[in-house]
């Protein structure tokens, strides 16, 4: 037998580091060449490393959850002296393999092993080997006495609540205990004469006391920790990052969609069946490509170290998505030369590529600027957090049916807010506004979508 140390490969692109985020093989375990050993990440792209031989798992470089730098060992084989293991024959568990090749390893000769009907059988010894005597019983020692119960909280504890404006009623001892321990007597509740506080009744509060407890219930003291790794931690990192960098400020405008969502009801139940469904996001692709081209600084990315903005003639449009590995972001590319149903083809391929898990690297980076919806959950309004290093944001918020004032009467009309965010360093607020007002014209006028500009 061989040790065979493999070494996190160069996954390319410049990476230097990548995260274990999930094994497929333990300690002991025999795998076979090509077999998936181990999944690690990188910039949200996850890469499955193969063994490159058979063998036996001996060794395991890192956790999940840790970082490993590109030619360090990710795991040790034990491998044949050919740099493979035999295959366990048909009907023989894996474990006993694992324990034949490790035997092997230890000198034992393989010999002693032969196959039977319903596993490995091991064969009689010529000489039995010869049994050390068994040390005498120690006596077991003496458990020791549990400790004594804690004394149950008075119910005079949990006296009647205080009227508003009421002085708490106590002597100086108990003034003094509170004034010591940071205690603001007016939230204790005293169980003496008028309402007047004792020490057990401060002693209930120290405690953490707050009332009796409901008739079948007990306090739920358990505590989950649960290790933040793969696409969580990348989330949580790029979010930080972005509120630390860029100078956030949000802007909400009221639309009115309901012409909107007649044209989009409207041109599903006539094409429905024949071209793919149009949600509001294709709507809201085809009003920015109009609005950047009067606002280019919306659709830009900036260079913090280099204090550059890149402005892209191209309009790359990333939607954010919600899989059940966390936030992605798949990009829409070169939304200024798709139509309506292409870029609702196109939104509906990527967002279900990211739920799968099976979106490519370049699919899920290279936007210029993000559109963020939460559908029905999307609430009156939000502050989205910029996807940086773009400059902009649009968040989309829930659609509500409100009474309009309109030439002397209130209508009724279909409205939803547009909460999105800029990067105040790039973005002025002023500008913002107009590009919103431009966004919020093609949407409630949608014809304007469609015409030549």
């Amino acid at each position: 037998m061989a040790a065979r140390s493999v070494k996190l490969p160069d996954i390319g692109e410049g990476v230097a580091e990548a995260e274990v985020v999930e094994w497929h093989v333990k300690v002991g375990d025999v795998v076979r060449e090509d077999q998936l050993v181990a999944a690690v990440m990188t910039d949200k792209a996850t890469v499955e490393i193969p063994s490159p031989a058979d063998g036996v798992v001996t060794a395991l470089g890192a956790e999940s959850g840790q970082v490993l730098a590109v030619g360090a060992e990710l795991f040790r084989l034990e491998t044949g002296g050919d740099g493979a293991v035999s295959a366990p024959e048909p009907g023989i568990a894996a474990s006993e393999a694992v324990k034949a090749a490790q035997s092997a390893a230890a000198g034992t000769d393989a010999s002693d092993l032969k196959p039977a009907a319903d596993g490995l059988e091991p064969k009689t010894p010529a000489k039995p080997a010869s049994r050390q005597p068994e040390p005498a019983p120690q006596p077991r020692p003496t458990p020791p006495p549990a400790p004594a119960p804690r004394p149950p909280l008075r119910a005079a504890s949990f006296g009647p609540p205080r009227a508003p404006g009421e002085k708490p009623i106590a002597s100086p001892a108990v003034r003094r205990r509170a004034l010591e321990a940071g205690v603001d007597l007016r939230q204790v509740r005293g169980a003496g004469p008028a309402g007047r506080i004792t020490h057990d009744d401060l002693d209930a509060f120290l405690r953490g006391a707050a009332g009796p407890a409901a008739p079948g219930r007990v306090a739920n003291t358990a505590v989950e920790e649960v290790k933040v790794i793969g696409l969580r931690r990348r989330i949580a990192h790029k979010m930080a990052e972005a509120k630390r960098q860029a100078a956030h400020f949000s802007y909400v405008e009221e639309v009115d969609v309901t012409a909107l969502e007649k044209l989009r009801t409207t041109l599903n139940a006539r094409y429905g069946e024949t071209r793919p469904k149009l949600t509001l996001i294709p709507f809201l692709v085809q009003a920015l490509v109009r609005a950047v081209a009067d606002f280019p600084q919306m659709n830009a990315l900036y260079d913090d170290e280099a204090e550059i903005i890149h402005r892209y003639a191209g309009l790359h449009v990333g939607i954010a998505t919600q899989t059940p590995s966390g936030l992605m972001v798949p990009v829409l590319r070169h939304a200024e030369a798709r139509g309506l149903w292409d870029c609702a083809a196109e939104v509906k391929r990527l967002a279900d590529s990211a739920r799968q898990g099976l979106a490519a690297r370049d699919e899920l980076t290279g936007s210029t600027i993000t559109i963020t919806s939460l559908g029905a959950l999307g609430g009156i309004a939000s502050t989205p957090v910029l996807n940086r290093p773009e400059v902009a944001i649009l968040g989309v918020n829930k659609q509500v049916m409100r009474p309009v004032w309109r030439n002397g009467a209130f209508v009724p009309r279909l409205t939803m807010n547009l909460s999105s965010s800029f990067d105040h360093r790039v973005v002025d607020g002023y500008d913002a506004a107009l590009f919103i007002q431009a966004v919020k014209g093609l949407l409630e006028t949608p014809a304007m979508l469609f015409m030549e500009p």
